[in-house]
């Protein structure tokens, strides 16, 4: 699943008439930069979700073997979203990839999926350090044991999420409000040791917000 369906608000005027997955970074739409990805692991199906001037990314993609789950009249958050996109998604765990960054390196959907263990794992997200993640300001997101579970980092500064996981949808169904952050799932998978990192093998930088545009391409460029 990709997520589409924010405002922009951070992108100020620029996704005033265009939604922030139609942003160009080195002459590519950012959704497609996701997509390339997606389609790089060889998905059964991909679903991207839609809310936000979601006619022109319908339209973008007119044509593409994926499936939209739009969010009407309100927009869900990302577990409300989720949530919402599972009937179409089907069955067992999802991966999920933000739209709104570029990465270098391996690819993070395939990474996951090397160090997927459904046996200890109901989340498995991808990290990076902040001092290696271009664009990114303040502390880190998740502790990262040596066993590789993960806590939260309250403040310290440690790594931070990418946007990259591999997720079970049984703590998601189990919400039963229509809109929610998947923070609240990843919070009681954690309580029960069941939420993992792994550190990305690459680079990484936000593009959500305007000054991440040039330092996207200035990564991509150094590649």
């Amino acid at each position: 699943m990709l997520f589409a369906a924010g405002f922009g608000t951070r992108m100020g005027s620029l996704t005033a008439n265009r939604p922030k997955p139609l942003i160009s970074i080195a002459g590519k739409p950012l959704i497609d930069h996701a997509l390339q990805i997606a389609d790089a692991v060889g998905p059964s199906k991909i679903v991207i979700n839609l809310h936000y001037l979601g006619e022109q990314i319908e339209r973008h993609l007119s044509g593409r073997d994926v499936v939209f789950s739009w969010e009407q009249p309100q927009i869900l958050d990302t577990g409300g979203g989720l949530k919402a996109a599972l009937p179409l998604l089907g069955p067992g765990p999802v991966m999920l990839l933000n739209t709104d960054a570029v990465w270098t390196g391996e690819n993070p959907l395939q990474q996951l999926l090397n160090a997927w263990d459904p046996d200890r794992m109901d989340a498995l997200l991808l990290l990076l350090p902040p001092e290696s993640a271009t664009g990114h300001n303040g502390n880190g997101d998740f502790l990262l044991s040596p066993s590789g579970q993960i806590a939260r980092a309250n403040g310290a500064r440690a790594p931070i999420y990418l946007g990259a996981q591999i997720l079970k949808p049984e703590a998601v169904l189990a919400i039963t409000e229509p809109v929610f952050s998947l923070n609240r799932v990843w919070d009681s998978l954690i309580a029960k040791g069941k939420a993992f990192g792994v550190i990305h093998n690459g680079g990484w930088c936000d593009v959500g917000h305007p000054e991440g545009i040039a330092m996207a391409e200035g990564l991509l460029s150094d590649v």
